[in-house]
């Protein structure tokens, strides 16, 4: 199992490491959008176009999709539990536990399963923004399951350090599950 956590870590990295990037673009792309708007209502240029705007949009998502998981191993998601920080170890790995197993797998499963039919029909008619020079909408919906499912590996993960946490009687360790590899 430790194997396994190891792997999933690795993958939320490299989501966390993509999101970076794509966050750099998505600014830049904003930037761009700006400007461009600014230019067009003074020299009538025509720089703007919806296709900027939809992917500034898309790029968000996707920065947001991803990061999820890579921010679940980091230990940066907002905890809904005001006690939770001030629990030890053995409190936050039972909160890990039971959320992980009541709220995140139920959570996870449920939106790919909603998603996936969706999905497959947009890709079926090759949907299409509904606003002139917008970018089709097929790929970005494709992102959703994908990030959900590696929100639940990632949730997964939380999971086995978590209960192997409880049963040695320490915090759950990534690191050492890193060094192990």
């Amino acid at each position: 199992m430790e194997r396994f956590t190891a792997i999933v870590d690795r993958v939320s990295g490299s989501t966390g490491v993509i999101a970076r990037w794509l966050t750099l673009l998505m600014v830049l792309t904003g930037a761009f959008n700006a400007v461009a708007r600014y230019l067009d209502r003074f020299t009538g240029w025509g720089l703007s176009s919806n296709t900027y705007i939809e992917l500034q949009w898309y790029l968000f998502a996707v920065v947001f999709l991803f990061g999820a998981s890579y921010a679940l191993r980091e230990e940066a998601h907002v905890r809904v539990d005001v006690m939770y920080g001030r629990l030890g170890e053995r409190g936050k790995a039972w909160i890990n536990v039971l959320g992980t197993i009541l709220f995140l797998i139920p959570f996870c499963a449920l939106v790919i399963a909603v998603s996936v039919p969706a999905i497959k029909n947009s890709w079926a008619v090759m949907e299409q923004s509904p606003d002139p020079g917008g970018l089709p909408r097929y790929p970005i919906k494709t992102i959703i399951p994908i990030a959900l499912a590696l929100l639940l590996l990632q949730g997964l993960a939380l999971l086995v350090r978590s209960a192997a946490s409880l049963r040695r009687g320490g915090p759950p360790d990534r690191e050492e599950a890193d060094r192990e590899e």
